[in-house]
């Protein structure tokens, strides 16, 4: 039996068939999942449906900003009325503005550093706050972070401030949605050629720098990462929280 047979989840982040999001939803539908997905805006309205419809044509997509509470509830208003529960939610929202990625991290504007932890981090908390309602009997919340958040890697700048504040959001969550068998993880992934990815100068670099020093000498693959959250999701995690699960080939424990 599929690991995630009759469980509904909610994905946040998909912005095209590159994106983690998107092996991470290809992954839990295999298993069995029904899922609901969100787009920001208009612009990106059309591509995704092109995408979730080849998964299954049920699947359905709705607007959602997640600086905007309006469209965080109006998305759960749905979920409310037509599943009346979600068992699994992922975050895999980030954005920090170009120019707080180039130059030096000293030079982070007040606007740029605010605008990457309100929407890199704290809509997290937004999101889990508006879905443990509906985790009646438990579930599984996972957000996607980087190494960037403990190493400094030139040019993440300000996300990497933004993805420890996440990881720290994490461990909280996980504290006070515990007694609700609330499960909230951390997947941080080894660089991944994605549309954020590369706004961030010498990408590149550090794919190869990655790929040449880690111990399986190459980099993570975008399923690898959805077969980690498909476990992350399931009955099988359950005794996982709050947690930062490395899925970079070993990257991150090298010292040299």
């Amino acid at each position: 039996m599929p690991q995630l047979e009759g469980k509904i989840g909610l994905v946040f982040g998909v912005a095209n068939k590159y994106s983690i999001a998107w092996a991470i939803a290809k992954a839990w539908q295999r298993e069995g999942a029904t899922l609901v997905f969100t787009y920001q805006g208009e612009r990106f309205k059309k591509s995704i449906q092109e995408l979730v419809d080849t998964l299954d044509s049920g699947f359905v997509i709705l607007q959602c900003d997640v600086t905007k509470d309006d469209e965080i509830a109006s998305v759960f208003q749905y979920i409310t009325e037509k599943f009346g529960r979600c068992d699994m939610l992922l975050h895999s929202v980030a954005y920090a503005p170009r120019e707080a990625l180039d130059g030096e991290f000293i030079s982070t504007s007040r606007d740029n550093f605010n605008t990457a932890l309100e929407i890199s981090a704290y809509s997290l908390t937004a999101l889990a706050r508006a879905v443990a309602p509906l985790m009646k009997n438990g579930g599984s919340i996972i957000a996607m972070s980087y190494y960037g958040s403990e190493k400094v890697f030139p040019h993440y700048n300000v996300m990497g401030v933004a993805k420890a504040a996440l990881e720290a959001s994490t461990r909280y969550l996980a504290y006070d949605l515990g007694t609700k068998k609330i499960r909230v993880n951390c997947i941080s992934a080894g660089p991944v050629n994605t549309l954020a990815a590369r706004g961030i100068n010498d990408f590149h670099t550090m794919l190869d720098y990655c790929e040449n020093h880690s111990p399986l000498k190459r980099n993570v693959l975008p399923e690898e990462i959805g077969e980690t959250a498909a476990f992350l999701a399931s009955d099988g995690s359950s005794g996982i929280t709050g947690q930062v699960i490395y899925v970079d080939c070993g990257y991150s424990i090298m010292g040299m």
